[in-house]
């Protein structure tokens, strides 16, 4: 994973700045390899025009919709989505898509409520296309202790484990936002790859389990 955490941001600064961060690695690599790329059977031309373009946000309420109405799919709220629910939305773009607001139910506690929609948490996933799946995840990050003690409570979980997170928010905490990057998703997806161990330096195979 490469991580990113940044001080008073809220949910829409930090899936903006997931995607400019990912379009300015696109563009840079498409700029500074076109050959390699190619020998990959990649569509440089194609990548650029990405990085040039403007990446959506969704709610996945939306996805929902999409999916029952273009993919006769009918996922209920409240259920994460599977690699053929993303696979079959991301069928409808070209460009890789946020999709924020999942259900709260199915997200870790650190992820807030949207206080206007206490059923939607401040959370974001970047889906690519191509059947690449999720290559960023990330969120707005609680700052309700309380919240996700009971969260916690909620889901079998010993809260004194816990003690150390929630005095990150006690002693000194400021509101904040972060987000984690897939690495190898991402090459995947940019060298159009068959398979991410291809994108891995040391994949675990059924023969290779070590070091």
């Amino acid at each position: 994973m490469v991580e990113a955490e940044a001080a008073w941001m809220d949910l829409h600064d930090i899936s903006e700045l997931a995607k400019e961060e990912l379009k300015y690695c696109l563009a840079k690599v498409a700029e500074e390899c076109e050959e390699e790329l190619k020998l990959l059977g990649q569509d440089v031309e194609k990548l650029k025009r990405i990085a040039a373009t403007e990446w959506p946000t969704i709610k996945y309420r939306e996805v929902l919709k999409i999916l029952k109405e273009k993919k006769g799919m009918d996922v209920p709220f409240g259920k994460d989505l599977r690699t053929i629910e993303e696979e079959k939305v991301m069928e409808e773009f070209e460009t890789p898509v946020v999709v924020t607001h999942y259900p709260v139910e199915v997200m870790a506690f650190y992820k807030p409520r949207d206080p206007e929609f206490p059923d939607e948490a401040l959370c974001f996933d970047m889906l690519a296309p191509e059947g690449y799946g999720e290559i960023v995840g990330g969120s707005q990050r609680s700052m309700d202790v309380e919240d996700m003690k009971a969260r916690l409570e909620a889901e079998g979980e010993d809260v004194a484990n816990y003690s150390w997170y929630f005095d990150l928010r006690k002693y000194g905490g400021v509101p904040h936002s972060g987000y984690g990057i897939g690495a190898e998703r991402v090459v995947a997806w940019i060298c159009k790859l068959d398979n991410i161990k291809e994108a891995i330096p040391f994949p675990r195979t059924m023969l290779r389990w070590k070091p």
